[in-house]
């Protein structure tokens, strides 16, 4: 995602206002930055980014009504170019498995710093993804042990070019600029994946490409 110039827009989602203020501060503080709305749950925050099509979305994993993993999924289907950080003060596995099928570009920390925080949605709004190593290194080992496999799926290599960019958390856009090609080109490789793999949404074609160990370094 390419802001050019202007300021990133940033929509936050959080059920405790406290930290969404706490987080509005620190974004108001830097000329970078415009906060274009506030959420309290995950109904809100949806329902936000779809009227706002802000470029990032920095939103809590738990939130009453809808939590901010579901709420993340829909935004992404709806949304791909927006960029969704998980806001949490969960250092588990399980909560970084929750984020990265869901799409999330990013993993950010309640007790993360200005610096910190700046930094990371600043990294979003450009394409790129952030999640922390050693916890995405688990997320990998347990979805390799614990999910079901699949009929192998011929990808082309392109495919596998697109899906592997994808995956680590490029945007559409990102991608088609890496690769001069057009947007569209992009996703409908990744529609064709989709296709290719049966199932229904992006979250699984991630933790296929996971299983089958495409994103080894």
């Amino acid at each position: 995602m390419s802001t050019g110039s202007r300021r990133i827009r940033v929509l936050l989602a959080d059920d405790h206002s406290v930290t969404r203020e706490g987080l509005r501060s620190i974004l108001a503080g830097s000329e970078e930055f415009e906060v274009v709305g506030v959420a309290k749950n995950g109904v809100e925050a949806v329902k936000a980014a779809s009227e706002l099509q802000p470029d990032v979305v920095v939103m809590d994993v738990m939130m009453p009504g809808k939590d901010g993993v579901e709420a993340c999924r829909e935004i992404m289907e709806s949304l791909p170019e927006t960029r969704v950080m998980m806001l949490t003060a969960s250092t588990e596995g399980n909560a970084v498995i929750e984020a990265v099928a869901a799409g999330a570009a990013g993993y950010l920390q309640k007790v993360a710093d200005m610096n910190q925080v700046l930094t990371m949605i600043r990294s979003a709004a450009a394409g790129e993804g952030h999640l922390p190593t050693e916890l995405v290194k688990r997320v990998f080992d347990r979805i390799r042990s614990g999910g079901r496999s699949r009929e192998e799926v011929d990808l082309t290599p392109r495919e596998k070019e697109i899906l592997v960019s994808f995956c680590r958390g490029m945007s559409y856009v990102a991608i088609a600029e890496a690769r001069g090609v057009k947007v569209v080109t992009v996703r409908n490789a990744i529609y064709t994946i989709q296709v290719k793999l049966g199932v229904d949404s992006k979250q699984e074609v991630v933790v296929w490409a996971v299983q089958k160990g495409l994103l080894d370094y």
